[in-house]
């Protein structure tokens, strides 16, 4: 068969294997237990004012 021709045999195959549907995983949800901390660092007016001074140099 050349490059490019039509193989209907072939595209049958890649139509059945698209089209078949695999249920079998497990899609039930995960639930996650604990706790969430956030440290922003440094105080709003200490970044804005760190900022200024890299702006100035």
């Amino acid at each position: 068969m050349s490059m490019g021709a039509y193989d209907e045999d072939e595209h049958e195959r890649r139509e059945q294997k698209t089209s078949q549907v695999d249920a079998a995983f497990d899609d039930e949800r995960v639930v996650y237990q604990g706790t969430l901390e956030y440290d922003s660092g440094e105080s709003t007016e200490a970044l804005l004012d760190q900022f200024k001074r890299i702006k100035e140099q």
